[in-house]
C-alpha cells in the first residue's frame, strides 16, 4: 500500500475546495471526522474513501438525469463510478499500488455491503453524517410518512453496531427510533 495518505487527502480537499456551493470540502471533512469517531483504526484506503466519497460531485448534477427512482439510481451509479476513478487517480499520484487504487472503487460503489467490513464501515459513516448534519433540514421539508420511510431505509443499510450507536447518540422520536432498534426488519 505504501502511498502518502496526507498527499491523497490534501489532493481530495484541493479538488473539493472549488465546489461553487462550498459543500464538498465540508462534507469530506465531516466524513473523516465521523470515521475517526466510529472506526479509529480505519485503513488508509477507508480514510481516503470516506474523505473522497463525494469528490467533485457537483460536476455531474442530479438534474442531468430523469426524475424518479430510476433516474436517481442511474445518477448515483455514475457518481460512484466517477468518484472511484477520480480517487484512484489521486491515489496513484500519491504512490499507492494498483490493487489499493482499485480497492477504493469497491468501497465507493458499495460492493459487498453487509459482507465487506470496510464497505459497511463507509456506509455507516455516511449514514451518521446524514443523521448528524442533514437529517433535521431534510425531515423538516418532508411529510412525516416519507421521513419514516427514509429512516427505515437508512437503518436497513447500517450495521447492528451502528444502529445501536444511533440510539445512544441521537434523540429520535418514536417510530424513528424503532427503525434503528428493528434494523433489517424495519
Amino acid at each position: 500500500m505504501a502511498g502518502d495518505l496526507h498527499q491523497a487527502l490534501a489532493a481530495i480537499d484541493e479538488a473539493n475546495s472549488v465546489d461553487p456551493k462550498g459543500e464538498a470540502l465540508v462534507y469530506g471533512q465531516r466524513m473523516s471526522e465521523e470515521l475517526a469517531q466510529l472506526f479509529p483504526g480505519a485503513s488508509e484506503v477507508l480514510q481516503i474513501a470516506a474523505r473522497g466519497q463525494h469528490v467533485e460531485r457537483w460536476l455531474l448534477p442530479r438534474s442531468d438525469y430523469p426524475e424518479g427512482k430510476a433516474g436517481y439510481l442511474a445518477w448515483r451509479r455514475e457518481q460512484a463510478r466517477r468518484h472511484a476513478e477520480r480517487l484512484a487517480g489521486i491515489m496513484e499520484r500519491a504512490g499507492y499500488d494498483p490493487e489499493t487504487c482499485a480497492r477504493v472503487g469497491t468501497l465507493l460503489r458499495k460492493e459487498g455491503l453487509k459482507r465487506d467490513a470496510e464497505v459497511q464501515a463507509l456506509e455507516d459513516v455516511a449514514c451518521f453524517v446524514f443523521l448528524r448534519y442533514h437529517f433535521p433540514g431534510f425531515a423538516a421539508a418532508r411529510d412525516p410518512a416519507e421521513v419514516e420511510d427514509i429512516v427505515r431505509k437508512t437503518a436497513r443499510k447500517m450495521s447492528p453496531e451502528a444502529r445501536a450507536r444511533v440510539l445512544v447518540e441521537f434523540a429520535l422520536p418514536e417510530p424513528l427510533a424503532a427503525a434503528f432498534r428493528n434494523g433489517d426488519s424495519a
